[in-house]
């Protein structure tokens, strides 16, 4: 379900971070969401060339602080490790993060909190 994600932070050199004491919320796209994205866009991202591209789209799919379904059904934006702001939205009984909506919330991780996404969200 997360290959895709887990060989992107390895490349990016990220997973010391994402292992640190937290804790962060984990905007989570899945195998399918990378899938979506234009064809060859992953192997670009993941060329040594090209890291700190990859660092600053992987680090937008982090907030710091534990972020459950509930507050981000009631916050408008959350402030990423990047440093840049990620747009919540709720539509009915959906909620998006930016254009990707949040299809499996409050999965427990050690050292925070995530929400699987069904798009790669990525910064301005």
């Amino acid at each position: 379900q997360f290959t895709t994600l887990i060989a992107a932070v390895q490349a990016a050199g990220l997973e010391d971070v994402l292992r640190g004491d937290g804790p962060f919320t984990i905007l989570a796209p899945n195998d399918d969401a990378f899938a979506k994205l234009p064809a060859g866009t992953v192997e670009d991202l993941l060329k040594p060339e090209n890291v700190d591209k990859l660092k600053g789209i992987l680090t937008y799919h982090v907030i710091p602080g534990e972020v459950y379904a509930k507050d981000v059904a009631s916050m408008t934006s959350g402030k990423t490790v990047n440093g840049q702001e990620v747009k919540f939205k709720v539509d009915g009984d959906s909620v998006f993060a930016d254009a990707a909506k949040i299809i499996q919330t409050d999965v427990k991780a050690s050292n925070g909190v995530i929400h699987i996404i069904d798009n790669v969200i990525l910064p301005m």
